[in-house]
């Protein structure tokens, strides 16, 4: 595989994950991530081991509820390594709040990075005269956008409204053989989940009693899946949503 990745929310946990493995497969990564201190020193380790394992990456911060910083983002990435043409839409926020607690400024934040975040950079990547005509799209859903959550109303309707942007822009980028496709993780062991739960003997089973598969899934399941995804064992696979959680849906 060749080309170029953008990976946004890829300072740590899945999206970490997703550009070490893409990087792997060949790809030149650019490595997104909110334009903070801690993020940012993340990120510039995430492109450190890239960088020891041979890879080529660089890392390229933005706020993705920003227009004009993802324009400036795309166009850094674009003069560094040519253009986009995969791009995977991992950046997200939640919060765990009961639904009537949720303020109008806290769900409009969620939803900006979860959606809005989503339509900048695929608007800014592939639309108009921008990007290429083929490539491929990979957004990052979860398991909540079908099974709902206690305490997160507003995180899970926004991947559940990522289900209809990936099949939706599937159709209007199709004839131009790009491709846009859906990975949904279940639970996900990440360093997000370790400082929210540092109990992890009880994380470990109540996931469990959910899964048929009796292990925690770790952020490389979800990158191996998003490596399939935009290479060309689903050269004809578009608008689909693929399910990695252990069987959690099925139990």
């Amino acid at each position: 595989m060749s080309g170029v990745a953008l990976v946004t929310g890829a300072s740590r946990g899945i999206g970490a994950a997703v550009a070490r493995r893409l990087a792997a497969d060949g790809m030149a990564v650019a490595v997104n991530c909110y334009p903070d201190e801690g993020m940012l020193a993340a990120a510039k380790e995430v492109v450190a081991t890239i960088h020891r394992e041979g890879g080529t990456a660089d890392v390229f911060p933005a706020d993705v509820t920003s227009a004009p910083a993802v324009d400036e983002m795309f166009s850094l990435c674009e003069n560094q390594f040519g253009p986009v043409n995969t791009l995977v839409l991992n950046a997200a926020v939640t919060g765990r709040l009961a639904w009537d607690t949720i303020t109008e400024s806290e769900w409009d934040r969620v939803t900006a990075v979860n959606l809005k975040g989503a339509l900048l950079c695929c608007r800014r990547g592939f639309g108009g005269r921008h990007g290429p005509d083929g490539g491929t799209i990979v957004t990052v859903s979860s398991v909540q956008a079908q099974l709902g959550a206690p305490n997160a109303l507003h995180y899970a309707t926004t991947k559940a409204g990522l289900l209809g942007f990936t099949r939706s822009l599937a159709r209007e980028l199709g004839p131009r053989n790009i491709r846009v496709n859906c990975v949904m993780p279940g639970a996900i062991q990440t360093e997000e989940e370790l400082e929210a739960f540092p109990q992890q003997d009880e994380v470990r089973r109540i996931v469990l009693s959910n899964q048929i598969l009796q292990r925690r899934g770790q952020a490389t399941d979800i990158a191996g899946v998003v490596s399939f995804l935009t290479g060309e064992a689903s050269a004809f696979m578009t608008g689909q949503t693929l399910c990695v959680d252990g069987g959690w849906i099925l139990h």
